[in-house]
């Protein structure tokens, strides 16, 4: 019996580059803990959320692959937000995920962690 390794012949490919354009969105992603967002440390579900994010991005081969990962949500943005795309962070939550995709979906700028992407008015 022959067994051919149907994947052989394909490239591997290279994870998302993370760039962190917000160092307050970088430091809670590292540490844990940042003033700016100290509703997000507060609440389990959101800083879960902004970390299984962050791992996804990291892992993934290119940024369109965030689409499989229903839980994101993912999307490009439209308006005066055209050329940034978002994740969600945790179901039940407006906090979004704001980046921008760079060199094919290699490289994503985290821009910042936003509770305003759907009109909360809170």
């Amino acid at each position: 019996m022959v067994i051919i390794d149907i994947f052989a012949k394909r490239k591997p490919s290279l994870p998302v580059i993370v760039i962190f354009e917000d160092k307050d969105l970088e430091e809670l992603i590292l540490t844990g803990r940042n003033k700016k967002y100290k509703k997000v440390m507060k609440v389990k579900a959101l800083m879960d959320g902004v970390l299984r994010a962050y791992r996804i991005m990291q892992t993934v081969p290119n940024a369109a692959m965030l689409g499989q990962f229903s839980y994101l949500h993912y999307e490009k943005l439209k308006n005066q937000l055209a050329g940034h795309s978002s994740v969600r962070v945790a179901n039940g939550y407006v906090e979004r995920i704001i980046f921008i995709e760079e060199e094919g979906g290699i490289r994503v700028k985290l821009i910042e962690l936003d509770d305003t992407h759907y009109g909360n008015k809170k």
